[in-house]
């Protein structure tokens, strides 16, 4: 089978290896039918991620077809987050931030690739849903996470910091949750695509006076997807009494800030990561139900094979990209 990885920095190649014939016990085979190119790929393509080691077989937006059993064939959105069931966090239900977690296609090899075993309690069934659906369902289920992580609702007033593909899952997400919606991003170019696509009206660029009209006493919650410290950093005047500070990104900078204004708001801090099974489900209802534009979200699909030729101009377009969708 066709394996694409990323050997180094700056090299996408296709590499012929073994199509696998048996799973370890507790795991099953998944035939892959759409692969999602993430932030995260792009970032392993330019030599920017630290926690990847060269060569990797990259792709963690999944869907397939299980490829034996009883249900052989039917469509499974995959969860790429493989913990290990025994750790605190893993005992308090919380494997999204298992201690010792391996993501596909980071820690791992990934699922870019005709076929892949996958623990099978991280397969879910994708009833109702396209190939393509199911391959979006991981990277929107990180956006549903945080925002059920923050706790807003009806009424809140939220800033999305980023409006990549993450702060677009985030910002659906939390509109649905019945929050009202500002999104913030340095591009002029994405936010008019977001805002054309997706219907989103408050839309700011990088120096935009945001505290004015309805936000003029700061927002119930900032969610930063921009992996930007500065960025983050300049989201904390922006929080209301009383609101947090939800970090989707992740940077390995130091983050500052008043701490005197910082209690003064009683403001928060969450971290989110990953997601759990219940953000999957929650997403794939809400595409069932027509509340998640995917035909928007996908931007064009690519056979795998194109892909070595492609990939580096895809990296160098992404502001004009929401999800680039690639077949094995």
């Amino acid at each position: 089978m066709n394996c694409g990885l990323c050997a180094e920095p700056g090299r996408f190649v296709l590499e012929r290896r073994p199509l696998p014939q048996e799973a370890p016990e507790g795991w099953a085979l998944v035939d892959i039918a759409a692969i999602g190119i993430c932030g995260t790929d792009y970032h392993i393509f330019e030599g920017k991620h630290p926690f990847l080691a060269y060569p990797r077989v990259i792709g963690h937006e999944l869907s397939g077809h299980l490829a034996s059993g009883p249900n052989a064939g039917e469509l499974v959105v995959v969860n790429p987050y493989i913990a290990c069931g025994e750790c605190r966090a893993c005992r308090r239900g919380k494997p999204n931030c298992c201690m010792a977690i391996e993501v596909l296609g980071v820690h791992r090899d990934g699922g870019m690739c005709t076929r892949i075993a996958v623990p099978q309690e991280n397969l879910y069934p994708a009833t109702g849903l396209s190939p393509e659906q199911a391959a979006m369902v991981e990277f929107l289920a990180i956006g549903a996470h945080a925002v059920a992580r923050s706790g807003v609702g009806e009424g809140d007033l939220v800033l999305v910091t980023g409006a990549g593909p993450i702060g677009l899952g985030t910002a659906l997400f939390a509109r649905i949750a019945g929050a009202d919606v500002h999104l913030l991003d340095r591009s002029q170019t994405r936010l008019d695509m977001v805002g054309k696509l997706f219907g989103f009206s408050r839309l700011h660029v990088v120096g935009d006076d945001l505290l004015t009209g309805d936000a003029a006493e700061g927002f119930d919650a900032v969610f930063d997807a921009t992996g930007s410290a500065k960025a983050i950093e300049a989201g904390f005047p922006l929080l209301a009494h009383g609101g947090s500070t939800v970090l989707v990104s992740v940077v390995k900078d130091d983050i500052t800030f008043t701490d005197s204004e910082f209690h003064r708001r009683e403001a928060r801090i969450i971290g989110s990561r990953n997601a759990l099974k219940s953000d999957f489900d929650r997403v794939m209802g809400a595409i069932r139900a027509g509340h998640i534009p995917t035909d928007a979200i996908a931007s064009e699909t690519i056979a795998l094979e194109a892909l070595p030729e492609r990939f580096s101009g895809l990296v160098e377009d992404r502001d004009h990209l929401i999800k680039v969708l690639v077949t094995p």
